[in-house]
């Protein structure tokens, strides 16, 4: 009870993490906290994502009951992400055609809504790709990326999903990595936000954790037919672009570009197309368990 009575004793007033990252500097937010009726749980209010995000168009079904998907295309713009020089390969090229063939794949079942953060090569702000999943009410949020391994031999994919520790040093190196992206565009906001983050992970996040930690496994299962996993092929790290408090999100390595064999397998039609239709399965197949266990 003495914690409790401290966290509600706090003055938070601090940078709404769901904001494009310049209003977040020039218009904080106020994060408060309220005491409901029952003493053993503590609600905090989340602030609505930020209106004037640009949303991208929603591709598929008009149907706005129809499960929808937003799918993020990790780096961009001046942000081009792990690069091999070999094959002149860009993190961020595989990542736009993955995440567009995976799109494509979706919507050849008619049944589920698919949203893109980036359509083309631009930069956006890690607040900024979970605030568009917010802000348009996605059920399911994909990060993709295909990183740079410490060793040229590492390959396969991994499914990261968001942890307050990382499951070990790969894991923490990555996080390193991606939540660097932000100082490219000349701010950084980690420092600022890390105490609230914590914070909101322990109140309001382990139900979210959860269902992306189920999604994880069966991403795992369905996909394996489709393309191999590095082991283990699930991680946890304090990723920031994972950081939704209300929607189930993963980051997916669909490869290491740093690997030869790997990039080139991405960067071709026939990698794509497989992990497109191993992403496609695994999404088809969570949305179709959701539905079914939905209340009439």
């Amino acid at each position: 009870m003495a914690l409790l009575a401290a966290l509600f004793a706090l003055p938070f007033v601090v940078p709404a993490t769901d904001l494009p990252l310049r209003e977040a500097v020039s218009r904080p937010a106020t994060l408060r906290m309220s005491k409901p009726s029952n003493p053993a749980r503590i609600t905090v209010r989340i602030p609505d994502p930020a209106p004037s995000i640009a949303l991208p168009p929603i591709a598929g079904p008009r149907d706005p009951r129809r499960p929808l998907v937003v799918i993020d295309a990790g780096h961009g713009g001046h942000d081009p992400g792990a690069y091999n020089q070999k094959l002149d390969l860009r993190e961020k090229d595989l990542t736009l055609a993955i995440a567009q063939a995976t799109r494509d794949e979706l919507l050849k079942t008619g049944r589920i809504r698919v949203a893109l953060t980036r359509g083309d090569d631009r930069f956006l702000v890690l607040q900024e790709r979970y605030g568009i999943a917010r802000k348009l009410g996605a059920d399911l949020f994909i990060s993709i990326h295909a990183d740079a391994a410490e060793t040229p031999t590492a390959r396969g994919a991994t499914v990261y999903t968001l942890s307050d520790v990382a499951s070990d040093r790969e894991a923490a190196r990555l996080a390193a990595r991606e939540n660097r992206a932000d100082v490219i565009n000349g701010i950084d906001l980690s420092d600022k936000t890390s105490a609230v983050s914590s914070i909101l992970i322990d109140l309001t996040q382990r139900e979210t954790m959860e269902a992306s930690t189920r999604f994880a496994e069966l991403l795992h299962r369905e996909a394996l037919p489709h393309f191999p996993f590095r082991s283990p092929y699930h991680r946890f790290a304090s990723l920031i672009v994972l950081k939704s408090p209300d929607t189930p999100s993963v980051l997916f390595e669909a490869g290491y570009v740093s690997n030869d064999e790997d990039a080139a397998w991405m960067a071709g039609k026939d990698g794509r197309l497989q992990l497109a239709k191993g992403l496609a399965a695994a999404i088809s197949v969570h949305f179709a368990r959701a539905m079914s266990t939905a209340k009439p």
